[in-house]
């Protein structure tokens, strides 16, 4: 039977197909995979610039955000959406109050200790976010509204401008000194701000600020603060005796108080510094008995630091029992210490091997419990512990749960895991089974709450940059990373065997088009059998 005139309209456009294919020369089949390659990579460059910088990945982002809703998406205005808006927002209000950032109740001074690094390696401990914190700790701790002039003053205050004030009857510098010292980014010129301020009168903030950054040496530190002491003293005695007599007066004495609490510890923190260990336990605990309320700035985990050097455990078990409450925020310092006591009570006689064959006993179930506990709360801790990360100087404000307080905390109580016995052996054997307890993803947790998703922000504005931020939980590569990765991968190659074998690879790149077209071609076969010729021609010329 001769061919029919759709036959011969397939048959041409076939031929038209192979004649084209026939005509390609190899370079074109090179240009083609260099290109696609060089394509596909520039596309996984720019995911893997965006994953690591936001977190996520672009693509999955914009299809997400915009391809979603043209597909068909929810509804924003459904009720179900709704509830799922709320519910995100109530998420993130509950992770923004999780990463407060809050002060490092064992932070080094700026002048005998954080500068010195400076000087020896050339690299700054402090980021400026870091540094603006305390900035305005101090503002607030030292600071109230009553320290401004009096509008009666202002003349006295034009005319004088270098004169004292008198608040609450002793003789105060004009306010605006100190606080332009803790307002300015020099250090240069706070310290100067500082001196200035002792010029005009005896006062302790003055000597504070000197004793944290002017000092070169702890020795120097402690003598400036007792020169505070005594001025911190007197006015907190005299602002004692007036704080009933109006709001202005109360602020007074709530600021002095602040100021004498901080002076004391301070001094406690010296003499721990210099050896003098009992002394600041003592001194630290009659700081607690005598301002019992002031929890800010969390006085015991100064004091568990020094108890844990002196090795008084009944000491330290006294203080965890009043402070490892359900009701009262938790540290790393409170549930490492108190796993770092009940590994002690196991830890010397501890041998994996036997625990396995024997299983754990009370004891040991209870110390692997706890090592559970603290991991949980900071699973930061472990690798400083266990010295798979190196060390850095920890900084004056840290962020619960996050790799700030991990550095802080390992920092000062390594030493202490260390001279107990088999502690930090059971630590390496137990403390990566936490994570087979705590759902995944982390929706919920298992005896705190979800671990913030904000941490790993807040730990890069407070850590300096050339340390590597430790991430928790793992990021895992998006998708569209990983299939860039494997096209980016597969093109390169084909353009190379293209390069080196151009007459093989044109001759598999016909059959591979040839085999893509089969189908097509099968299907047009059913459907010229199954439709009358005719219509198929009608079809054909439209």
């Amino acid at each position: 039977m001769p061919p029919s005139g759709v036959d011969n309209i397939y048959f041409g456009k076939n031929a038209k197909v192979s004649m084209f294919l026939n005509t390609l020369t190899p370079k074109f089949y090179v240009a083609l995979t260099g290109t696609s390659s060089l394509i596909s990579g520039l596309i996984l460059i720019f995911e893997w610039w965006y994953f690591r910088k936001y977190g996520t990945s672009f693509i999955e982002q914009v299809s997400v955000s915009h391809l979603r809703p043209l597909l068909g998406g929810v509804d924003s205005n459904s009720p179900s959406n709704t509830n799922t808006t709320n519910g995100e927002t109530d998420s993130n209000r509950q992770s923004v109050s999780e990463c407060k950032v809050w002060r490092n109740p064992l932070n080094l001074f700026r002048g005998a200790e954080y500068n010195r690094y400076t000087w020896v390696t050339g690299r700054e401990p402090l980021t400026y976010y870091d540094m603006n914190l305390s900035a305005q700790d101090h503002q607030t701790f030292f600071t109230c509204d009553t320290d401004h002039l009096r509008p009666s003053d202002a003349k006295f205050q034009r005319n004088y401008p270098t004169k004292s004030v008198f608040v609450c009857g002793q003789p105060h510098p004009p306010p605006k000194v100190m606080q332009k010292a803790w307002r300015e980014r020099n250090p240069q010129a706070r310290i100067s701000a500082a001196h200035e301020a002792l010029e005009l009168n005896d006062f302790a903030t003055a000597y504070i600020l000197l004793a944290e950054e002017e000092a070169t040496t702890i020795v120097e530190a402690e003598k400036l603060f007792k020169q505070a002491l005594k001025a911190g003293e007197s006015c907190y005695r005299r602002s004692q005796q007036l704080q009933h007599h109006g709001t202005q007066y109360e602020a007074q004495h709530r600021r002095d108080t602040n100021v004498l609490v901080y002076i004391k510890r301070r001094l406690a923190m010296c003499a721990r510094k210099l050896g003098r260990t009992r002394e600041a336990v003592k001194m630290m605990r009659d700081l607690m008995k005598e301002f019992p309320l002031l929890s800010m700035f969390n006085i015991h985990e100064n004091l568990l630091e020094a108890l844990l050097e002196l090795q008084a455990y009944a000491d330290v078990q006294a203080v965890l029992a009043k402070y490892d409450d359900i009701s009262l925020p938790k540290s790393a310092t409170i549930c490492y210490t108190a796993a770092l006591l009940k590994a002690r009570a196991v830890s010397d006689k501890f041998s994996p091997e036997a625990a396995s064959r024997r299983g754990l006993s009370t004891a040991e179930m209870n110390a692997v419990e706890a090592i559970h506990r603290a991991v949980e709360f900071n699973p930061h801790v472990p690798k400083y512990l266990l010295e798979m990360k190196s060390l850095i100087l920890p900084p004056e404000h840290i962020l619960k749960r996050g790799d700030s307080e991990a550095i802080a905390y390992a920092f000062f109580h390594l030493q202490h895991w260390k001279r107990v016995e088999g502690a930090l052996n059971l630590l390496h054997c137990t403390w990566e089974g936490t994570f087979r307890m705590i759902p995944y993803p982390l929706e919920k947790g298992h005896l705190f709450y979800p671990y913030p998703i904000c941490t790993e922000t807040a730990d890069r504005e407070l850590l300096p940059s050339f340390h590597e931020v430790s991430v928790y939980p793992k990021k895992e590569l998006p998708f569209f990373i990983l299939f860039t990765a494997g096209l980016c991968s597969f093109t390169a190659m084909l353009a190379l065997l293209t390069h080196q074998f151009p007459e093989l690879m044109g001759v598999f790149a016909k059959a591979f088009l040839s085999t893509l077209f089969a189908p097509l071609n099968f299907v047009m076969e059913k459907v010229e059998s199954i439709l009358p010729s005719s219509l198929w021609h009608q079809l054909t010329r439209i």
